[in-house]
């Protein structure tokens, strides 16, 4: 069969063409999965860090919210309990130190997150002066 293929020069032609056709799409497919898989992998880095940030101030950040129902009770107290009760509400050197680490650790996570969106950015932008 493939000599009579061969001998024929508009089917090898045609032969050698679809050949090309195939490999093209298959280059194509290729990178459009490459491209696929990068801007996944960055949605996900983005998405964890702003997750992971939200958890952390979410957990360390409880103790305002017992503030403001200490608060409620402080109001209902005696007078003599409510100095008791602000002593437990004042915020300590150490919750202070929490806050200042969790904003830190959200300004580097927010910072790598726009490192990753810039670059996705620029290759959209390099992608589309390409096309």
């Amino acid at each position: 069969m493939e000599l009579l293929e061969t001998q024929d020069p508009e089917k090898r032609r045609l032969i050698e063409t679809s050949d090309r056709h195939k490999r093209e799409l298959q280059k194509e497919v290729k990178s459009v999965s490459d491209r696929t898989e990068r801007i996944l992998t960055n949605a996900l880095i983005i998405g964890g860090s702003l997750a992971l940030t939200y958890f952390i101030v979410s957990q360390l950040g409880g103790w305002k919210t017992k503030k403001k129902k200490a608060k409620g009770k402080k109001e209902e107290t005696v007078e003599g309990e409510a100095e008791d009760d602000s002593a437990l509400v004042a915020p300590s050197f150490i919750s202070q130190i929490g806050s200042k680490v969790i904003n830190q650790a959200t300004l580097i996570l927010l910072d790598i997150a726009r490192e990753k969106l810039s670059e996705y950015l620029e290759s959209r932008k390099n992608r589309d002066e390409n096309s």
